[in-house]
């Protein structure tokens, strides 16, 4: 006897919240969103916020810990967040997941971008699972930021409360995300290796 998924208990779509400025026109004005980066890495949360201003976009709010994200988001709204994924006590995926949660509005309906240094099947399929948007790999080319930032505020997908989850609907294939470059993101590593070395005054 074939299994029929159950269907979900809830859906919702954003709407008129903070972030729908990005959404609403085929011209993405990037410049005058509220943006929050988080990251427990300095130099990389440096380097993301370098690459958004190169796009017009200044970062607002600049977090080192989940923990400082939660309290900014409690009372601030944001249209994007960048959040990389291991950070120690409260990592990416877990400040993602309470976000979608929260019951913040419009907050818990922001496009979430979730960074990781390596990008595996589980770590994918974690991001998808705590409600992020997208994932991609650390380091990453101002134009791969770029392409990933146009996706994520053109991604109309309505958001559904399904068991535990909450966040974009999972089964959404039209208008799939851009493919993660693989040759050119180890070419990348390792420049962005060396950087940190050269930064680090680790360079012989």
């Amino acid at each position: 006897m074939a299994m029929v998924p159950a269907a979900p208990s809830k859906t919702s779509r954003p709407s008129g919240g903070v972030g729908e400025s990005l959404r609403e026109s085929s011209v993405i004005n990037l410049t005058g969103a509220v943006t929050m980066v988080v990251d427990d890495s300095p130099f990389a949360l440096d380097l993301t916020s370098q690459a958004l201003l190169g796009f017009g976009i200044k970062t607002r709010y600049a977090c080192n810990s989940g923990a400082e994200a939660m309290d900014i988001l409690k009372d601030h709204p944001v249209d994007l967040l960048i959040v990389d994924c291991e950070m120690p006590e409260m990592d990416g995926y877990a400040l993602v997941r309470w976000l979608r949660r929260s019951g913040l509005d419009p907050n818990a309906f922001v496009p979430v971008i979730m960074t990781a240094a390596h990008v595996r099947r589980t770590k994918v399929k974690e991001a998808r699972d705590c409600g992020a948007s997208f994932v991609i790999t650390k380091p990453f080319s101002a134009s791969t930021l770029l392409e990933r930032l146009v996706w994520v505020a053109r991604d109309a997908r309505p958001f559904l409360e399904v068991g535990d989850y909450f966040g974009p609907d999972r089964r959404f294939r039209q208008g799939d995300p851009p493919g993660q470059e693989r040759r050119a993101g180890i070419i990348r590593k390792t420049q962005f290796d060396a950087e940190q070395r050269a930064a680090a005054g680790g360079v012989q």
